[in-house]
């Protein structure tokens, strides 16, 4: 089995960007509603389109070329997903590569150099699972499992480490020194009297 290639986990600022989403169907409208969510200015092309992703171009103004995709398209873009057919997609990375586009093929990795992952989205945490694309029901089964331990109380430590993250700036507090301080900060909030009613955070 070839070993898979090393990937540098990423997250993007996507809001305002142009992607470029090439396929119309079932799968392309899944991966639309990611890229909204981000904020990304979609631009779908397609022969055919389905049906969600016409109520989101209703709803959104998602911009829709029903045609095949030509090289041309990915000239605006910041980012591309490919959910067509396999020799759709290798037509796809083959024009992106020179214009240096990174391309998310949906379940295709061979045409793939990005891969979207299984994310757990809580209480302004994002966290993102990856299989670099070879098992991405796995991505999904990891992705649920991490929703279900995640902490009760998540929002309040978001709050407190915004909190203390104000403090440390202030104090020219050195980063080495902020997480033992970060895990005193969590575990006090239990012992107040009207303190949240969990374990306490144990260091990792």
């Amino acid at each position: 089995m070839p070993s898979l290639p090393s990937l540098l986990p990423l997250f993007l600022t996507l809001t305002g960007r142009r992607v470029l989403l090439v396929g119309g169907g079932p799968v392309a409208a899944a991966k639309l509603d990611q890229l909204l969510a981000a904020g990304a200015d979609v631009r779908v092309v397609a022969p055919e389109v389905d049906a969600r992703i016409e109520a989101a171009a209703a709803a959104s103004g998602v911009a829709i070329d029903r045609r095949p995709f030509v090289p041309a398209d990915l000239d605006a873009a910041w980012f591309v997903v490919a959910a067509a057919t396999p020799d759709v997609n290798r037509e796809v990375a083959i024009a992106a590569e020179p214009r240096r586009v990174f391309v998310n093929a949906v379940d295709d990795p061979a045409n793939a150099t990005a891969f979207l992952s299984g994310v757990v989205r809580r209480d302004g945490v994002t966290i993102a699972i990856s299989t670099s694309g070879d098992a991405p029901a796995l991505a999904g089964l990891l992705r649920e499992a991490l929703d279900a331990v995640l902490p009760e109380h998540l929002d309040e430590w978001i709050e407190e480490a915004r909190r203390q993250r104000a403090i440390w700036r202030r104090d020219q507090v050195p980063m080495e020194e902020r997480r033992p301080l970060l895990l005193e900060a969590l575990n006090a909030l239990y012992r107040r009297p009207e303190g949240l009613h969990s374990d306490r955070v144990e260091e990792r």
